[in-house]
């Protein structure tokens, strides 16, 4: 599932919300290297994460009540709590996005994850919007593998071969899209002189109970986002308030 909402947050609270999130992405920042010395990861964006926890401005924009309810009517399910947010600040002249799944990175025992992700200007396909592969989060193929060169050239493969369309639109400062945690999805470099500046929220299914961590990035991610929640409980923890339930 993939779904682009136009307007649904109106420009001038975007433009008003834009310089709290980036003046944090900059305050928090860690990545400091020339771009010709990055690996393909490091290229592709500037990576802040939880940003509201850090600035009262940006934890009202991140717990917006009506894009919380619009996470969970599209999942069909009752409430819906926060799993992180995360800034993705693609640098001017900053690199391929590679195709990936999100959801390899979550120990969650639920496919019912979305993630909104909202440009904070106008993206124009010059400056590396989002692009999709409309059905793929029915698509199994791919689900082990990181973000990285290996994943970008196996995932293009795969999807080319079984004829997954590709979505790949520019952005009015307004619209918002959402993609399930297994869609597979990528972003074309930055050939703007302009940063590409988007702020993304993950939401989880309000009843969702953690899973065993698979891998090495799923045990941190257990760590850091869900307080180390034991596996088959729902993690309601203070970093995973409840954002909507009907």
């Amino acid at each position: 599932m993939t779904t682009i909402v136009s307007a649904l947050t109106e420009p001038y609270r975007l433009a008003a919300g834009e310089p709290a999130i980036t003046g944090k992405v900059i305050e928090l920042n860690t990545m400091h290297l020339p771009m010709a010395d990055r690996t393909t990861y490091q290229k592709a964006f500037l990576q802040v994460e939880n940003l509201w926890e850090h600035s009262e401005a940006v934890r009202d924009f991140v717990f917006s009540r009506r894009l919380a309810r619009i996470a969970a009517e599209l999942l069909g399910v009752d409430g819906v709590r926060l799993y992180h947010d995360q800034a993705l600040y693609k640098e001017a002249g900053g690199g391929l996005t590679p195709w990936h799944a999100d959801q390899y990175y979550w120990p969650l025992a639920t496919d019912r994850t979305v993630t909104a992700w909202i440009p904070l200007q106008e993206t124009l396909l010059s400056m590396g919007p989002l692009a999709f592969a409309r059905g793929s989060h029915r698509f199994s193929y791919g689900r082990d593998l990181p973000i990285s060169d290996a994943s970008e050239a196996a995932v293009q493969e795969a999807l080319a071969a079984r004829d997954f369309p590709l979505v790949q639109e520019p952005f009015g400062l307004g619209d918002v899209s959402f993609h399930l945690g297994w869609t597979f999805h990528r972003a074309a470099p930055n050939g703007t002189g302009t940063p590409r500046r988007v702020m993304t929220v993950i939401y989880i299914d309000a009843n969702a109970v953690v899973a065993e961590p698979v891998n090495d990035y799923q045990r941190a991610d257990l760590a850091r986002w869900l307080g180390n929640t034991p596996p088959g409980h729902v993690p309601s923890t203070e970093l995973n308030p409840l954002l909507y339930q009907c």
